[in-house]
This record gives C-alpha cells, structure tokens and sequence, in this order.
C-alpha cells in the first residue's frame, strides 16, 4: 500500500513537472509573439515625453533586447531559483503580487465551489428521485439554460437587479470606496463578494447537477435497487443506502476537475465587478504586456488546476480503495 502510494506519489510529480515546463515554453512563445509592445505599456500616457535613449534604456533594463531564447532560459533559472521577477506594472515582486490577488480571489472561488457543489448535488438528486414530474423538468430546464449562459453575463444580470435597481449590493470593488484599509470590516468585504462568488455558484450548478441526476437515474434502474423496492424501500432511506455511495464518488471527481472552469470564470466575474483578485491581475497584465506578472500567473494558474485533479484523484482513491491507478482491483 504505501509502495503504491509513493508511487503514484512520484508519477504525479514527473506528471507536473513536464506540465509547468510544456506551459512556460508555450506561454513564453505567445507573450513574445504578442503585438503589444511591453515597453510602450509601461511608459504608459508619458510615451511623448520619452525620448529614443531613455526607451533604449528601459528596454535594456527588462532585458527586452536580448533574443527570445536566451530571455526564456535566464527567465526558466530564475524561476527555478524562486525568483519569478518584478511586475511592470506594480514595480512589485510578481510572488508578492500573487499572494495578494489571491488571497482576495480565494474566498470568492471557495464560496462559489461549496455552493455550486451543494446545490448542485442536491439539485441533481431531486431531479432524479422526481424523474418525468414538474420538478426534474423545472431543474433541467434551469440548468440547460445555465450551462449556456456566459458568465460574464450572469454577472451583469445580478449586477444589474440586484446592485442598480434593487440596490441591495454593491455595484463593485472589493472593498467600500474611500474608505480606509484599516476601517473595512469582515462585513464589508463579505458584501462586496456576494454577488461574484453567486454569479460564479450559479453558473456553475448545471454540470454537477445534471451529471449527478443521470448517475443517480442510472443506479435507481439497477438490478439491485429494484429488489431494494419490492422489499418496500423508498425515498431518502432507498438513497442513503443505495444511491449516496454510488453518485457521491464521481460528484466529487467532476467538482475538483471544475478548477479550470472556477478559475476562467473568476477572470470574467473580478471584471463585471471590479473585484481586486488575481483574475483582474490576470487581464490588466496581459492587456498592458506586463510579461513576468502574467507569466508567473499562468504557472500558478497551472499548479492550481493541476492541484484540484489530483485531490479529485486522491480522494477518489481514498473512498473507495479498490481504485488503483488505471484500474480496479
């Protein structure tokens, strides 16, 4: 057993480092090959009044001036080191502006994860233990609808009802405006993160929900749930005893796998609301050529999707010990 798990404990890790090297060559090459001029996006609204010897310099000081390669190989060993650089537009260490993001990013992400797993499994089983009444075609309807809303959209529809007509929300930010850092309290912040971490919860119900549902409609036609019924099980008790088990497993393996999707739409929800997380960090860096921000962004980006595959994976084998690596025993 514990041979097994060093094992699949070593073949992720090769897994992950030949991915973090695949994503730093790939990105490296789509930042250089970009039509935004980095040095053009740091000088900013001051561009008339640099003059071609202080733009050398700048250029020369990023390093901008050297050939591609050898800027991805001094850039690979530095982030070997620990070092991801400065960002351009913070004049930050890129790690320091990471944490921050993501800090803020981290509980609007958690929230909307929990709640869209929870509603959407439960959705899931009503949808199933009511299958062909109102309440299946009610649920399937709102999550057919939802699987093809944008989120960007969802957010601007909350935004709009509930923030400028309503009032009941803020229109943005993360925080009150002009108030002081030291003056925002938990309630503040959890006010002004309503409205993301719901737009990010319900657009992301349909898939668990609609996964669950077939799962748990194919378990209530076994062989085995039949006999459970004409023994007069019913309702939760049938569920508990046969059905919990069988759809919870592959509920769990779809919810970390949604990592990707949680983190792409995070991007869209921090720019409908304004939201100081490292999805916003991620446009500003790539709209204004901030290369070492947005690089390290993506390689932490990739660390976090890769990590919510691999707790998928070891809860999975956790629950149920017969899942090997590849196969059943």
């Amino acid at each position: 057993m514990l041979r097994d798990f060093g094992k699949w404990i070593v073949y992720n890790s090769i897994k992950l480092a030949a991915l973090l090297f695949a994503v730093c060559a790939v990105s490296f090459t789509l930042v250089s090959l970009s039509p935004i001029d980095p040095v053009q996006a740091y000088i900013g609204a001051d561009m008339m009044r640099v003059g071609p010897e202080q733009r050398q310099a700048i250029t020369a000081y990023w390093g901008l001036d050297r050939p591609p390669l050898e800027r991805f190989g001094q850039w690979l060993s530095a982030v070997l080191r620990g070092d991801f650089g400065t960002s351009m537009i913070y004049r930050r260490p890129v790690l320091e502006v990471i944490g921050e993001r993501f800090a803020a990013s981290i509980w609007l992400m958690g929230a909307a994860w929990t709640l869209s797993g929870i509603i959407g499994f439960a959705a899931g089983v009503v949808a199933a233990m009511k299958r062909g009444t109102w309440i299946d075609r009610a649920i399937r309807w709102y999550c057919y609808t939802l699987a093809s809303t944008p989120t960007f959209w969802m957010g601007l529809l909350l935004l709009t009802v509930f923030a400028v007509w309503l009032g009941l929300f803020p229109v943005g930010l993360g925080v009150p405006a002009g108030v002081l850092a030291g003056e925002v309290t938990a309630g503040d912040r959890l006010q002004h993160m309503i409205l993301p971490a719901l737009t990010l919860s319900v657009v992301g119900v349909a898939n668990i929900a609609l996964h669950t549902r077939q799962k748990l409609v194919d378990v209530l036609g076994s062989d085995y749930v039949l006999f459970a019924r004409a023994r007069g099980e019913k309702g939760l008790t049938l569920f508990f005893r046969h059905g919990l088990r069988n759809v919870a497993l592959p509920a769990v393996t779809l919810q970390f796998a949604s990592f990707s999707e949680l983190f792409g739409g995070a991007v869209l929800a921090e720019q409908v609301f304004s939201y100081p997380g490292l999805g916003q960090a991620t446009v500003e860096a790539g709209l204004r050529g901030d290369v070492p921000l947005l690089l390290g962004i993506v390689l932490f980006s990739a660390v976090f999707v890769f990590c919510g595959n691999l707790a998928a994976d070891a809860i999975y084998r956790t629950l149920d010990p017969r899942m090997k690596e590849g196969k059943a025993v």
